[in-house]
């Protein structure tokens, strides 16, 4: 789950996209990787961003667990 740890890392200061996961980590699958850490029972909210005509998730770690 190291590549879920380094997303997590990241979440807890930034929100993630797929492009930014793609970019910083090599991770292709970015919404697995998310519901990995769901299922752990990290809180993360997904919001859909419209931008050119394109929709795309942005991830946002609401709370962690503890």
């Amino acid at each position: 789950m190291s590549q879920a740890n380094d997303i997590l890392a990241y979440m807890k200061k930034h929100p993630i996209t797929a492009m930014d996961a793609l970019r910083l980590f090599g991770c292709f699958r970015l919404a697995a990787r998310i519901k990995d850490l769901k299922d752990y029972g990290h809180i993360i909210t997904t919001h859909i961003v419209h931008r050119n005509g394109k929709k795309f998730a942005k991830y946002v770690l609401v709370k962690e667990r503890r």
